[in-house]
């Protein structure tokens, strides 16, 4: 399949504004591999406090959005059979262990920025994904493996206990 946008990429996985950071997933093989891409612009909230004086530095796209739209491009590879764009209900998908994470040049406002997933292994409801950003030919970062796995909310929803029971309870 190829080609989705937002409003396909909103029923999907469960990101909004402001942190959706996925613009168009353009190609995809279930269970495989996905690609997507993020538009940078100078509009972006994390350019919101940059003064009129700041220089060309103060516009490097931060490394960790960087991240997390790849992030959020690998959950929509793990959601594509299963589709949860409802934290509150449903399996979650949780970001793990990354390693082998590099980051090769900075990204900048008018950069187009386009996330190639891999699935490398899947065991259970855990998948690992490898795979690295370009803009254009250019590969601008990297990550040798990201471990994913999917959780029911019940088992992450812990119950609430009150103050006055949780003292109760720790008295010795």
């Amino acid at each position: 399949m190829t080609g989705m946008g937002v409003d396909g990429i909103k029923r999907l996985i469960p990101h909004r504004f402001p942190i959706l950071l996925l613009d168009r997933i353009t190609e995809v093989s279930p269970g495989a591999s996905l690609t997507a891409i993020k538009a940078v612009t100078c509009n972006e909230p994390c350019y919101e406090h940059v003064g009129d004086d700041a220089g060309a530095r103060a516009y490097h796209y931060p490394p960790s959005l960087i991240l997390e739209s790849w992030a959020q491009a690998a959950a929509a590879l793990a959601l594509w059979e299963q589709p949860n764009p409802d934290v509150l209900s449903g399996n979650v998908v949780l970001g793990g262990a990354m390693k082998n994470v590099r980051f090769h040049r900075p990204v900048v406002p008018g950069d187009v920025i386009e996330h190639r997933v891999r699935l490398v292994r899947q065991v259970g409801d855990s998948s690992i994904m490898e795979g690295e950003t370009l803009v254009g030919a250019e590969v601008v970062h990297e990550i040798g493996a990201m471990v994913e796995t999917m959780r029911p909310i019940g088992v992450l929803r812990a119950p609430l206990v009150s103050p006055a029971v949780s003292r109760a309870g720790s008295a010795s």
